[in-house]
């Protein structure tokens, strides 16, 4: 296979870093799916980081793993984030820090489109209270960074040492999970014989994309990722991917450039707005679940499922392809989201 993993893997050492995952997460062909005449002789396979295990799974474990390294490495004893009412984020940074015995402050932001029991009590919010988390949910338009910045303060004068782990955990050094988790895919496909000819990601705060694409520039891999936004625009989404991607470059090694028509960003998929369902979402989330038994989130996994079904169908790629769908959880979404599959 064309790709350097030694030269990524020796990179990623120099971090500190807290195993959270019980190993490398199943890499999946979806057999029935690949089969329909509608894929067009394409070969679909899923990266299953919805089984990451601690706190109900998901992507944001690998980033908390170097997150938590550098927390624990600055002598942290209390985790601070934050993120929307139904946040995966937020959900497993509470977790996680249950698992290491550190206390866990959480800023749960209100949404403007979604005001119904489902979201407001249940899915992750009703699973952040049994970690144990201090809560603090935000009025109607409050930003929560400067109401972070002023709880950091107040545990510092308490003597407290607060560690602030960003939104969706897709700072530079959380997107580092992520380039390590592209050296787990190329080592899988090893196994398999076979190089991906795209890897499909949905992209939120960008930092599973990013974390990819720095990953898999650094191997020297050929494979390349399409992103598809759920949050921003395309163009906010590509300037975000773009700079953070460098910024993981820079911790990797500084002498790795990236040109920006390496990345891929789709918007046809975001919808109306952020976590606002759309009609795309709901037939694909259905059509993984009954042909192949796997639920993917209407948020984010489902947006983006339903975006590489649109490029299959519409002969985007040629036949015999191998395509990877990256899996990222956040399963307990679907509760949350139980109005839109009535």
């Amino acid at each position: 296979m064309s790709h350097d993993l030694t030269r990524l893997e020796a990179a990623l050492a120099r971090y500190p870093r807290v195993t959270l995952l019980e190993g490398p997460t199943p890499l999946q062909k979806l057999s029935r799916l690949s089969a329909l005449p509608d894929m067009n002789g394409c070969t679909l396979y899923v990266k299953r980081d919805d089984l990451t295990g601690l706190g109900g799974g998901g992507n944001k474990l690998r980033k908390l793993e170097f997150l938590l390294g550098e927390a624990l490495a600055q002598g942290a004893d209390t985790l601070v984030t934050w993120g929307g009412l139904q946040s995966n984020h937020a959900r497993l940074t509470a977790a996680v820090a249950a698992r290491q015995g550190l206390a866990c402050e959480l800023i749960l932001t209100q949404s403007g489109v979604r005001t119904d029991d489902d979201y407001r009590l249940n899915g992750n919010v009703l699973l952040d209270g049994l970690f144990g988390p201090t809560i603090h949910r935000l009025p109607q338009g409050a930003a929560p960074e400067p109401f972070a910045a002023d709880l950091v303060e107040q545990l510092e004068r308490q003597g407290r040492k607060p560690f602030v782990m960003p939104l969706g955990g897709s700072s530079p050094t959380g997107c580092l999970g992520y380039a390590a988790c592209a050296a787990e895919i190329l080592h899988q496909g090893n196994a398999l014989g076979l190089q991906f000819d795209r890897i499909i990601v949905p992209n939120g705060s960008s930092g599973t994309h990013s974390g990819l694409l720095a990953g898999l520039t650094e191997a020297r891999s050929s494979t390349r990722i399409t992103g598809f936004t759920v949050l921003g625009t395309q163009e906010q989404a590509y300037a975000a991917t773009l700079d953070k991607t460098r910024q993981v470059l820079q911790l990797l090694d500084d002498s790795t450039s990236l040109s920006g028509e390496t990345l891929s960003i789709d918007g046809s998929q975001r919808g109306d707005a952020y976590g606002v369902p759309t009609e795309a979402m709901r037939e694909a989330t259905r059509l993984l679940a009954s042909h192949e038994g796997l639920l993917t989130d209407p948020v984010y996994g489902g947006k983006a499922f339903a975006g590489l079904l649109a490029s299959v169908r519409n002969g985007a790629f040629p036949a015999g392809s191998h395509l990877l769908f990256l899996m990222t959880g956040g399963l307990p979404g679907i509760f949350a989201y139980r109005s839109a599959y009535d």
